[in-house]
């Protein structure tokens, strides 16, 4: 990934100004209509493939059984799983949110 320098001299303001941009779309239609202006379809895909395995991985599925459910790498349940386990957290804060949706419907 390229680093450019911020206009404000904070390394992290852009990423920080597409998180408050995401924040601010409640609605799933929302967010994927806003998803699909930003990423090419090779990123869509790979983020939706991320994404697809997250809840595999901690049903502790293996990686051979998930590739086989999903057609995602191996190598990309691997980063997946290392994420999950050393990551800034945010897989599991959004499957939380999202599963506490689905329980209140």
């Amino acid at each position: 990934m390229k680093r450019r320098p911020a206009t404000d001299g904070n390394p992290a303001a852009p990423l920080s100004a597409l998180a408050r941009a995401l924040a601010a779309l409640s609605r799933p239609e929302d967010v994927q209509a806003f998803l699909e202006d930003l990423c090419t379809p090779a990123e869509l895909e790979a983020m939706a493939d991320r994404w697809r395995v997250v809840p595999l991985l901690l049903k502790g599925v293996p990686y051979r059984e998930i590739h086989d459910l999903t057609q995602v790498s191996v190598t990309t349940i691997g980063r997946v799983a290392r994420t999950l386990e050393r990551g800034a957290g945010g897989y599991a804060a959004a499957l939380r949110r999202q599963q506490g949706r689905s329980a209140a419907h």
